[in-house]
């Protein structure tokens, strides 16, 4: 995979989240996101579709929106906690836990930090529903996966709950949610992984 291809789609995965945030109804701007990761995963150079899949994929599979699922919420504080993660792409990943967000009916879930050259924040989520088994990404603003908010609370909307490239790709390998990211309740919003429709 060309470095540029990779550019290219996080420039396209940034623009399309910057139309979502400046969408005036939030399941618009899903339908919206919806629309434009089928058609990067369905084009792009850099999709995290393996070749042989991209003959047969129509779409990826994204349950209908749930306003239920969106928060606008603060990030509590939390007691410092350091992690780190390997990956094959990236080396030796560090964050800094940043706080918490505490979402009704869901759970309470860490908030880091991507502790290294530019930084981000990153959200991860595991519930036991199905779907890819290794959890999903809600927040990953270096990667240009930002929903908003302001200096004192995040959106967070877990329709927007979507597998990393290591669900599709092997040759990916990504941070997966740490203990403080796991949930017991089922998250039947988002994307899940592997199921597209032929």
């Amino acid at each position: 995979m060309k470095r540029l291809d990779v550019l290219d789609w996080r420039r396209r995965v940034g623009a399309l989240y910057t139309d979502v945030r400046s969408a005036q109804d939030p399941a618009a701007g899903h339908a919206q996101w919806v629309a434009g990761r089928d058609d990067l995963f369905a084009t792009h150079p850099a999709s995290p579709l393996l070749p042989q899949d991209r003959a047969t994929f129509t779409g990826l599979p994204v349950a209908a929106y749930d306003p239920a699922m969106r928060f606008v919420v603060p990030v509590d504080d939390a007691p410092p906690l350091m992690r780190e993660a390997v990956t094959g792409t990236d080396g030796t990943v560090h964050f800094e836990r940043v706080g918490t967000v505490a979402l009704r009916g869901v759970g309470t879930l860490d908030v880091w930090w991507l502790d290294q050259y530019g930084g981000g924040l990153f959200l991860p989520l595991k519930d036991p529903g199905p779907g890819y088994g290794g959890g999903r990404y809600v927040l990953d603003t270096v990667k240009g996966a930002d929903l908003g908010g302001d200096l004192t609370s995040l959106v967070v909307d877990l329709n927007f709950a979507y597998p990393p490239s290591c669900a599709y790709d092997p040759e990916w390998a990504c941070p997966l949610p740490p203990p403080g990211n796991v949930v017991d309740v089922a998250v039947a919003v988002g994307e899940a992984a592997g199921t597209w429709s032929v």
